[in-house]
This record gives C-alpha cells, structure tokens and sequence, in this order.
C-alpha cells in the first residue's frame, strides 16, 4: 500500500508542473497521484496498520491534504476490504499546504509579475523556468536592476563591478549565470553568442590574461624596454606590439623560459612562455604571421598536441627539439600524463611518427632534462 511519504515524494514531482500551470492562468484541476501497489502479501494486522497511517495523514483527518476514495473488493489473504483505489489533491489549498508551499507559491506569483512587468519578452522564460524563479527569490529586484541597465547601454565597456545598478560591488559576479540567461533574450541583438565569459559575451571590460615573453636581443631590450628583457604584458596589448623581430620562440614551462637568456645571441628574437594550453592566448596576434614562429616543448603527447593547436592558428610554426634523435639523447623512461585527444593532429610525418611512440608507451621528457650544451649546440646551428 502506499504510504503518506511516497504520496508527497510524488506530489513534489508534480509541482513545478503545477508552477507551469499557475504562470500560464490554467485553472487547478485534481491530481491524482498512482497507488501501484497490491495487498495480496499483506497481513490483516499489516493491512490495518497501513491503512491507519495513511488515513492519519488525510485530509480526513488532518483538513487538508490528500483524499482517499475506496472501493469494495475481495482479496485472496485479506477477504472483503475497503482499499485506497485513488489518491487525489482536489484544491489547490489541499496540495500546497500538503507540501508546505504557501508562502513559496506566493512569492513566486509576484516575482513572475515583477519579471513580467519589467521585461514581457521574458514570459515564455518565465514559464518554463519556474524552479530558476523560486531559486532566485530575495534576488529578483537586484536581478532585474542589473538586466535594466543593461538594456538602456547594452554595450557598458566597462568593469562588472562598476555597473551603477546599485547593488552591492560582488553581486553581478555571484549571480552571473541567471543574469545572463536573461540578458541572451533581453538584449539579444547585442550579445556576442560566440564568448561564453560573461565579460566578453556582454561587451564589459575584464582582467586580461597576461603574456610573458623574455627579449633574447640585447639590442631590443636596451631601444624598447630600457634594458628590461623579462616582460609580462595584457593580451590586447601584445597583439598590437611593434617590435623589429625576425623570429619568435615559445617555450612551454618558466625553467626552460630562464635558460633561454643562456641561448647564443638570437638576433631579433623574443622567447614567449606559453604555458601550456595557455599558448592559445596569443591566436589573435596577427603579426607573428609575418615572423618564424619556433615552438620548443616537452617531448610528450601533450607537446604535439600543443604544437597542433598553434599550428590552427600560425601554420608555419615549426617545431625545435622535439625530434626522436634527442628524446632517445635524453629519455630517463619518465612516464607520461596519458591523453585523452582523438583529433587528427596537424603534425609532419617524423612529428608524428614520434608523436605515436610516446602514446603506445606513455613516455615523457620535459623539455628541461635536455642539457644547456646540447641545446646551445643546437640554436648554434641556426
């Protein structure tokens, strides 16, 4: 038999239907909630205890709540009884004060008339979402505050925090996720669909990622820098840099990035810390079209896959010491992190025949292990 717990586990499953219903003006109609269960295994002292508990729970009992309707029937162990054949809520009072939502159904009606007063573009939102509404309850004034500036200068061009909406500094960080979901109807026209940052995607100004680079010719370093030569700069500004440069050379971690002022003198030459993945930053740099861009890695599956992803976007990239002859030079049968990339990478034959052994064999070996000698031999070479 079912119990008064399963019957509000199932009313529950059936309230934000009832939501959906309250937005759209539909009338309350009766919810029946399944019995799905058989009586033939009970005893007659289990039968009766169970009915009991479930009566006291009634509305029968308690003035609101669920109705039993019963029906006559004879049962192989328990002979002639009156059974529960159907619960229902027949008001709407029976069912919300059942699962003690009152108070919440209230507020959630005037928080759709406030959303809805605001921004009548939001209605097929709004009914969809009502468990986002009820989540959001407490926030909606602010909610809305910040969408209304929003569309009155939909593009801020300035910092989140600086938005006169007059909410407090963190709020539009805290709440970036509803705010823009709205925003993405509300000010669809301006919404940059491509970004999935908030700052990008709603044209605000945001702490940009910074790129490290050290000057490799003393000479550039003195002319532009006044002899600094370990430089970290915004991303909007080393696209726009203006340096008279013949090369790049991007390394992958910071020891390799401090070893590379101990390189043969690189005439017109800036090593820049990629970072790993973080390398991507630099895709928008156009002017490294112009130059010899050198990619130097650990010589792991990583390595390769990092050097495909900037091949994506300077296909003339080339690779540097990260060839079989130094790996078997150096290898300490050190493990690898095995990859999970399934990509058709966009590797030279010998990159990625050597990209496949150390896939087969999860083997590594950080660009640091190879020795200053063998390295400066190499860029002597050059």
């Amino acid at each position: 038999m079912i119990s008064p717990n399963e019957i509000k586990v199932k009313a529950e499953r059936k309230y934000l239907s009832f939501l959906q219903a309250v937005v759209q003006e539909i009338a309350f109609s009766k919810i029946i909630i399944t019995g799905d269960k058989t009586y033939n295994d009970l005893s007659i002292s289990d039968f009766e205890k169970e009915i009991l508990a479930l009566v006291s729970q009634s509305k029968e009992k308690k003035g609101f709540g669920f109705t039993i309707a019963y029906q006559t029937v004879k049962t192989k162990t328990l002979g002639t009884q009156s059974v529960p054949t159907t619960i229902y809520f027949d008001t709407e009072k029976d069912f919300l004060q059942f699962l003690g939502k009152e108070k919440e159904v209230e507020l959630f009606i005037k928080d759709c008339q406030t959303i809805y007063a605001h921004f009548s573009e939001l209605k097929d939102w709004i009914i969809k979402n009502p468990a986002k509404i009820i989540e959001q309850q407490g926030k909606w004034e602010s909610i809305l505050r910040v969408c209304n500036y929003f569309k009155n200068c939909p593009k801020p061009n300035i910092y989140s925090r600086e938005i006169p909406a007059n909410v407090h500094t963190k709020f539009i960080e805290l709440n970036q996720s509803i705010i823009a979901e709205l925003l993405d109807i509300i000010i669809q026209n301006y919404v940059n669909f491509n970004e999935k940052g908030f700052e990008k995607r709603f044209n605000l100004k945001f702490v940009e990622p910074l790129i490290r680079f050290k000057v490799l010719d003393k000479e550039i370093s003195q002319t532009y820098f006044s002899n600094l030569d370990d430089i970290s700069i915004p991303v909007s500004q080393f696209e726009s840099l203006k340096l008279p440069l013949r090369q790049v050379l991007i390394v992958e971690n910071k020891t390799t990035l401090y070893t590379t002022l101990t390189l043969p003198k690189m005439d017109k030459t800036i090593a820049i810390f990629g970072q790993g993945n973080a390398v991507t930053n630099i895709q928008n740099a156009k002017w490294l079209n112009e130059l010899a861009v050198l990619y130097w890695g650990d010589i792991d599956v990583h390595g390769f896959e990092i050097l495909s992803r900037i091949r994506k976007y300077f296909a003339h990239t080339q690779s540097v010491l990260m060839d079989k002859v130094t790996f078997e030079k150096f290898f300490e049968n050190e493990q690898g992190k095995p990859t999970t990339d399934t990509t058709m990478l966009n590797l030279t034959d010998k990159e990625r025949e050597l990209y496949k052994l150390l896939k087969t064999n999860n083997w590594r070996l950080e660009q640091e292990k190879i020795s200053f000698d063998y390295v400066n031999q190499y860029f002597n070479k050059e």
